[in-house]
């Protein structure tokens, strides 16, 4: 299974693009604006979208995308997501006032995107992958994602506070790679509890609750740019002082928009 990272900063600047992930060049996890760097050929080949929550950061790109391909698609886009998610993208994004209706034209029975509400727990099995939706802890209704080919699984957190029903699940799951966000530095760890993001120091909180069986590489994602190299000094040293304290030490790494991934 091949993952390419479309877009992992927490906002955007220059060779920053937000979050999306493309799996084996047909599924979107989240369709933020690094989806933009796909040409219409690589968009076509995406049948279904699995957002992990409503907002913008990670759902800029889906209207102006169905909109670049509507017309050469064949059947509708599949969009997977929670109610919550799916209501909002009704109420305030697919509206007729912000973007079209997609899901009524050209007519409501053949319309150009459908949305399939999914809940905690779900797994959907499309063409031999499989994904799961995992718990996660923010501010509007949202989740993670497990993803796997029959091999190890691409764990992802989505946004999300601390979670320890997250990692009830994840430690029965043979995993091969952890995405988690670590959206803020220590200096905003105030605004990271309030946003429901982690910062460092409840990154390394979390990160005790890996099953000691366990050994992965771990990337971190959503970083804000202008925080970015701060932002993992902070994680390597909190990883320095937990494995100090007798935890053991992890594989962490640096998430980029263009890395691909492979399990």
């Amino acid at each position: 299974m091949k993952v390419r990272v479309l877009g992992c900063s927490g906002a955007i600047a220059k060779d920053c693009r937000t979050t999306s992930f493309l799996i084996d060049e047909r599924i979107l996890i989240d369709a933020g604006t690094g989806v933009g760097d796909l040409t219409l050929d690589q968009m076509l080949l995406i049948d279904d979208v699995f957002l992990t929550h409503s907002h913008l950061d990670h759902i800029a790109a889906l209207p102006l995308m169905v909109d670049a391909v509507a017309a050469k698609r064949t059947a509708p886009l599949r969009i997977h997501a929670l109610g919550g998610t799916v209501a909002a993208l009704r109420q305030h994004v697919f509206n007729n006032v912000i973007w079209p209706d997609f899901s009524q034209i050209p007519s409501p029975s053949l319309p150009f995107v459908v949305f399939k509400e999914l809940d905690v727990g779900s797994r959907i099995s499309l063409e031999g992958t499989v994904i799961e939706a995992l718990p996660a802890v923010h501010t509007v209704p949202a989740v993670g994602y497990a993803v796997t080919n029959g091999g190890d699984y691409w764990i992802f957190s989505g946004d999300t506070e601390r979670n320890p029903a997250f990692w009830d699940r994840v430690n029965t799951l043979p995993v091969g790679i952890l995405v988690i966000e670590t959206a803020f530095s220590n200096r905003e760890r105030e605004l990271a509890r309030k946003s429901l993001h982690l910062a460092p120091h409840a990154l390394a909180d979390e990160l005790e609750h890996i099953a000691a069986a366990q050994s992965y590489p771990i990337y971190i994602t959503h970083t804000k740019p202008a925080e970015t190299d701060l932002i993992m000094d902070e994680v390597r040293r909190f990883d320095d002082q937990t494995h100090a304290r007798g935890v053991q030490k992890h594989d962490i790494r640096w998430l980029y928009a263009g890395q691909e991934l492979e399990l």
